[in-house]
């Protein structure tokens, strides 16, 4: 546990498969803003998880370019390297012990039981008798990311709540069998857990092609705002319309700071006195309004030659202390540690009396 005057740690991250979108602002990336200068922050490039849908060789050499991109969407938004460790999850080795330990501490029954392993098999497109192991497992690695830091905070989308959860139990389990260690870490849902995506059908998601990224151009977005699903029983302005679940006013609500154009443009609509066109027009400025920070800040840190790389190398050196640290302590209240000293030492009694008699 922290001492007085210590920082809490906290701890999210992101797999690398692409840009971020809007979503992941919302979602988790506001907060990581907010919250990088009252805590003591890690954000994981969640590298290995990649492997438990996409193993192919040609899926991991799309990593290195994800990566790159995923961690310029971090610093466009505000995250600041010098505050918090950006970090490549698979260079942190003492995660992978720690990972073999917890998968000793959780059955496979509880591991079953959580919703989003089968939705993320459905979204890869495998059978529900061919999920792998790494897959099944894929919360039991996250937790041991998650206490690697031994983190208090977790920033999570809403369908991460239950492997957060789950670290909770882990966390319990461990500290009731060898001793107090672990904090026990609270999630943190976004006030918007979820966004929908430009087709209204599902969660925004790179997969679906519903996405409006934080690097998309203001054309692009103007071009995705105007195909954006609307309420489909309004077949013409003069017919008055749903507000409602429109995602279109969902967005509104979220990205478009003039309150009294947005409340204006909702009574229109609901009386008929407004078309889709000029909703959307104003919805496409106000995007383009948000977004264009993020995009001069994206590609001011793109035309800074190695420093991603700088940055990534960085924080996994500082994170590695960290994991090291922790890896001991729990080998320690676990009697591994004294184990392989006791061998070591009788070990090296033995050679030397050996060397001794043969002098």
């Amino acid at each position: 546990m922290p001492t007085s005057g210590e920082k809490k740690r906290l701890l999210t991250g992101d797999r690398p498969t692409g840009k971020l979108h809007l979503g992941h602002y919302v979602g988790s990336l506001v907060n990581r803003v907010r919250l990088q200068d009252e805590y003591e922050c890690y954000f994981i490039i969640a590298d290995l998880h990649v492997l438990t849908t996409r193993p192919e060789k040609e899926s991991i050499a799309e990593i290195g370019d994800n990566v790159r991109e995923m961690v310029l969407d971090y610093l466009a938004c505000g995250i600041d390297p010098q505050k918090s460790s950006i970090y490549l999850q698979s260079a942190v080795h003492a995660v992978y012990e720690m990972n073999l330990f917890f998968e000793m501490l959780v059955t496979v029954n509880r591991l079953q039981r959580i919703p989003s392993i089968k939705e993320m098999a459905r979204a890869a497109n495998m059978d529900e008798e061919a999920v792998p192991f790494g897959l099944l497992g894929y919360p039991v690695l996250q937790a041991a990311d998650i206490l690697m830091p031994r983190a208090h905070l977790v920033p999570v989308g809403k369908d991460n709540v239950a492997h957060v959860e789950l670290t909770r139990e882990i966390a319990r389990r461990f500290n009731y069998l060898y001793g107090e260690f672990f904090p026990i870490p609270e999630a943190l849902v976004s006030e918007v857990p979820v966004l929908v995506g430009t087709d209204g059908q599902a969660k925004m998601s790179k997969s679906l092609g519903n996405a409006i990224f934080l690097s998309d151009d203001a054309k692009t977005v103007r071009q995705k705002v105007f195909s954006m699903y609307t309420d489909p029983k309004r077949i013409r302005a003069d017919i008055p319309g749903t507000v409602e679940g429109n995602p279109v006013f969902i967005y509104h609500d979220i990205f478009n700071p003039d309150k009294e154009e947005v409340e204006d443009l909702k009574a229109r609509y609901r009386a008929g006195r407004v078309g889709d066109v000029e909703v959307k027009e104003k919805l496409a400025i106000a995007l383009n309004n948000f977004l264009d920070p993020i995009r001069e800040r994206r590609a001011y840190f793109a035309g800074q030659k190695g420093l991603v790389e700088r940055i990534i190398y960085e924080g996994t050196e500082r994170v590695n202390e960290i994991a090291n640290e922790t890896l001991r302590e729990m080998k320690k209240l676990m009697g591994i540690h004294a184990l392989h000293n006791r061998i070591r030492r009788k070990a090296l009694e033995s050679i030397k009396a050996e060397q001794e008699a043969a002098s």
